[in-house]
């Protein structure tokens, strides 16, 4: 095998120091190769920063900012796959070439392109919560891997129940199982043939790092004062199960070169709160209605259904209620704004920080004429960069706010927010961005019972943007260094010895020793003409998912 690619979600460059002498796996590839930091997108989350990863461009060029986009013209939310990416991926443009590939479980890869070789999408997959034929090639492997393996999981627990007791138990006993199962898939297939180039990507150290850091740290605001302390260990543990997985993956391979990425890194969060439509409100950019703040019967029905029923019935709930799903998303997001009087607004995703202006001629009750929005943009960012401050210290809580076009180059720049926000720490914790509801004080401390938090309400572990790279073999030069999520895709491409696109954005990290020229293709847009998006049974199933993963 050319290369084996291991993708390792919000692995945390200081835990892997922390845990080094647990890791001997990583340590002794640390100590043979290149590694260091790996800086992620903006925001430096999942689906914009592995899709920077697999093309090399960044999100304004490959058209992935979220998992989710707004449908022009309205308010309402579509889901989006990696068929609307406008590059192709070093897989794809390894296939064309005539190589052999694998890509399992990579984030913003459904569909499932047809690849010369074997690809089960990501999370993003139209399925419940284990493979089947719509999301792997080639189809009739979806059969095989339930038979042997009981399915490849991406979810078999909910992320958003977790006030339910022992549910942190379950959750590691299943979070170490899973990383087991998908080791086992993998070195499976390549003992069935030869790959060129073997990706593989694991989601848990993300997962157990949202939901068990503040077990692990002790310094954390969100440390609870009783609970079993046999959970300060649940995240050396996964880290400690990923090294064994990376040893038994490489001697499955037998690899000329390896890779290991996360998509960004991890710490812990505060317990301050930051309600930032309120912000808007208070300087007059956003109005709610007079009911704002009063829950609901559509969000009564959907809290209700994520609180009490079970997640198999949730599954066929949504599926049948497609439409009710769709406007409960954008009720949920959007709830309580006025949008006939709202200047600017922002969708409150804790991972993503992010402001829109509501423009006339674009939006349905659009405000802002055209030939203000620059007036606008600087008034808000002056007013957030001077202005909003953690009431406790007084210190900025934002470090910078960022036009799209300063952020963001090509083509889908405008399916991008206006503003985008690089918050602050809090003495190195994070700030929860949760949703306004309606009118209020734009900052709170969290209650007790909010501490460890889940998915939706704000988590005890956040994202950071510096994750982990790690690169061995022939034209690796032995060092650290710091590098970008752009480097990664030319990286790939050097180390299967193929010519780099003219698109890419970055730089390789491995010296080449010979070069192939790549296929016509590569200098092709891929997908994004030819997709027409989920049907609606699908985006009802991809709905469930997502809300029982916790991202909405």
């Amino acid at each position: 095998m050319k290369l084996l690619v291991v993708g390792l979600d919000g692995f945390e460059p200081s835990l892997v120091r922390r845990f080094a002498e647990d890791l001997p796996t990583i340590t002794a590839l640390m100590r043979k190769g290149r590694w260091g930091r790996l800086q992620s997108t903006l925001p430096y989350a999942t689906f914009p920063a592995w899709s920077t990863f697999l093309t090399g461009v960044n999100p304004g060029e490959h058209g992935i900012f979220d998992f989710s986009r707004l449908r022009r013209g309205t308010y309402q939310l579509e889901f989006v796959g990696g068929a609307i990416r406008r590059r192709p991926t070093v897989a794809r443009l390894a296939s064309d070439a005539g190589m052999r590939v694998a890509s399992l479980g990579f984030p913003g890869t459904y569909p499932p392109e047809p690849l010369n070789g074997v690809v089960i999408g990501g999370f993003d997959s139209p399925v419940a919560v284990s493979a089947d034929a719509s999301f792997v090639h080639p189809a009739p492997l979806a059969q095989s891997l339930n038979r042997r393996f009981g399915g490849w999981r991406f979810a078999d627990f909910s992320e958003t129940r977790t006030w339910v007791p022992g549910w942190h138990k379950r959750a590691a006993r299943r979070l170490l199982d899973g990383v087991k199962r998908r080791t086992e898939i993998a070195t499976w297939l390549m003992s069935r043939e030869d790959f060129d180039l073997f990706m593989i990507h694991f989601g848990t150290s993300d997962t157990v790092s949202h939901h068990f850091w503040a077990f692990h740290d002790e310094t954390s605001p969100r440390r609870p004062v009783d609970y079993d302390r046999a959970l300060d260990d649940v995240v050396r543990q996964v880290y400690v199960s990923l090294d064994t997985a990376v040893a038994e993956l490489l001697d499955a391979s037998g690899a000329e070169h390896v890779i290991l990425a996360s998509d960004h890194g991890f710490g812990g969060s505060g317990d301050k709160v930051l309600h930032l439509n309120r912000f808007l409100a208070s300087r007059g950019w956003l109005d709610f209605v007079p009911s704002a703040g009063r829950p609901s019967a559509m969000g009564l029905a959907t809290g209700v259904g994520l609180s009490v029923i079970p997640g198999r019935w949730q599954e066929r709930i949504w599926r049948r209620a497609h439409r009710h799903a769709e406007r409960a998303e954008a009720s949920r997001r959007f709830r309580g704004i006025d949008f006939s009087t709202t200047r600017a607004y922002s969708e409150e995703l804790a991972y993503h920080p992010c402001i829109r202006l509501n423009v006339a001629g674009r939006d349905p009750e659009g405000v802002v004429d055209p030939s203000l929005i620059d007036g606008l943009t600087t008034e808000i960012i002056t007013a957030i960069e001077r202005d909003l401050r953690d009431p406790w210290t007084g210190r900025p809580a934002v470090t910078k706010v960022w036009r799209r076009g300063d952020l963001y180059s090509g083509g889908a720049v405008d399916d991008a927010p206006e503003l985008i926000l690089d918050m602050a720490f809090d003495s190195g914790y994070s700030y929860n961005c949760l949703p306004s509801d309606g009118p209020g004080p734009a900052w709170r401390r969290l209650g007790t019972g909010e501490l460890l938090g889940r998915k939706g309400a704000g988590m005890n572990g956040t994202h950071r943007r510096d994750g982990f790279w790690l690169a061995v073999g022939p034209g690796v030069a032995s060092r650290r260094k710091r590098v970008r999520m752009i480097d990664m895709a030319p990286s790939v491409m050097s180390a299967l010895g193929l010519a780099q696109p003219e698109w890419f954005e970055g730089a390789s990290q491995i010296s080449a020793t010979s070069v192939t020229q790549c296929a016509a293709e590569c200098d092709k847009p891929h997908g994004v003409d030819a997709w027409q998006g989920y049907d609606e049974r699908q985006r009802a199933v991809i709905e469930e998912r997502l809300r029982k993963l916790g991202y909405i």
